[in-house]
């Protein structure tokens, strides 16, 4: 595993990590439980630590130095950070390499350019912009990329990327924090509707806040944001909007949440809202769904695969309030349907996105990937595309 962002070893010792150095994290102990021996390599951040350390019996992380041992943008210590895998790899030689992002993709092909060992490559999330060209170039050079979503693979096909060469593999959920058993965020009386994620316009608050007008006797909790101490720009339009519309007093902006808080605050809510506007893939969605609380979601990206419609949950038109509006009351306004929705929600969430489930399926990816002289084709080609 090659994570040159962010390092694993931060998820592994503190649960309020999130994002791909969690995913790193979990995806490696499942493929370690089912057999297989992992090393991942981490750009160093931290001086004190050891060059190596053994996590587990077959999984081990490598601080690789790369520019100064601090957060920072890891952009111009790509070629240093590939120059070490190299030196790595020549005499530690692993049978495949998954980097993820694109950073630490264009390292791992670099770094494996003359062993020809196979590059599988997961974005997570494509950010495009003046990251565009170099995403179009790791995504042809790798040997496999991982999509996590059908919504992820068709951009990665208008992007350049064959689809021969795309595996669809979602996030997985921890089936042990995310249960529908377990402490429960207080409540004060009312139906609660719990949205988690930024404030942004395009994560959709402004639409579920319309929608809230049309919800009555129904709170709202937004989860995520800065500090509601120190607000942005984003939380005092929103707060602006909330008294415009005359539901301030059912609205309470939490701010951010530590991760391992969410659990609690999703038990206590009737109905978890997704309203992004766009979401290539929703993890908040799977981890509501694993807690038994069904979801209404925008039908867009990944949230248009993750719940599904009339089971787990439903799916509104994005910047539609109305439609959000009816199906929040329709779902609040009938129990027994809300309770079939979360036994099912529940199921989906064991069978589909348990983490041994996840790391079966990218196995399965990984013994598609093609031997070593497609690796050496992929390195000779971002070489020439470099230069």
């Amino acid at each position: 595993m090659v994570l040159m962002r962010a390092n694993p070893l931060t998820a592994l010792r503190d649960q309020d990590v999130t994002g791909q150095s969690l995913h790193v994290a979990k995806l490696s102990e499942a493929l370690r439980l089912q057999g297989h021996d992992l090393t991942i390599y981490t750009r160093r951040t931290e001086a004190r630590l050891p060059d190596r350390m053994r996590v587990a019996d077959g999984l081990e992380v490598v601080q690789v130095p790369a520019g100064p041992a601090r957060q920072l943008d890891v952009t111009p210590h790509v070629g240093e950070f590939a120059r070490s895998l190299q030196d790595l790899w020549s005499s530690d030689v692993p049978d495949l390499i998954h980097a993820h992002h694109w950073t630490s993709g264009l390292a791992a092909v670099l770094g494996a350019r003359h062993s020809g060992i196979p590059v599988v490559q997961s974005y997570h999330t494509l950010q495009g912009g003046d990251s565009t060209a170099h995403e179009r170039l790791v995504g042809r050079a790798a040997t496999c990329v991982i999509a996590t979503s059908g919504h992820e693979t068709n951009e990665l096909a208008r992007l350049g990327v064959r689809r021969s060469k795309i595996s669809a593999v979602p996030w997985g959920v921890d089936l042990q924090t995310f249960t529908p058993n377990g402490p429960s965020a207080p409540r004060n009386g009312m139906p609660r509707i719990l949205t988690v994620g930024g404030l942004a316009p395009h994560d959709g608050v402004d639409d579920l806040i319309g929608a809230l007008t049309t919800v009555s006797w129904t709170e709202l909790v937004i989860a995520g944001g800065p500090s509601s101490s120190r607000p942005d720009a984003n939380l005092v339009r929103l707060r602006e909007l909330a008294d415009r519309c005359g539901v301030a007093h059912r609205v309470t902006f939490l701010g951010r949440v530590p991760h391992a808080d969410v659990p609690p605050l999703i038990r206590s809510a009737d109905v978890v809202a997704c309203p992004q506007r766009h979401e290539p893939f929703g993890i908040v969605p799977i981890e509501a769904m694993a807690c038994g609380v069904p979801v209404v979601a925008t039908a867009v990206g990944g949230l248009a695969e993750t719940v599904v419609h009339g089971v787990t949950g439903l799916h509104v038109p994005p910047r539609e309030p109305a439609a959000l509006g009816r199906a929040l009351r329709s779902l609040l306004a009938n129990d027994v349907r809300r309770q079939e929705m979360s036994c099912a929600a529940e199921d989906r969430a064991r069978v589909r996105y348990d983490w041994q489930r996840i790391a079966l399926e990218m196995d399965l990816a990984y013994q598609r990937v093609g031997g070593p002289a497609a690796g050496r084709t992929a390195g000779r080609e971002v070489i020439a595309s470099v230069r």
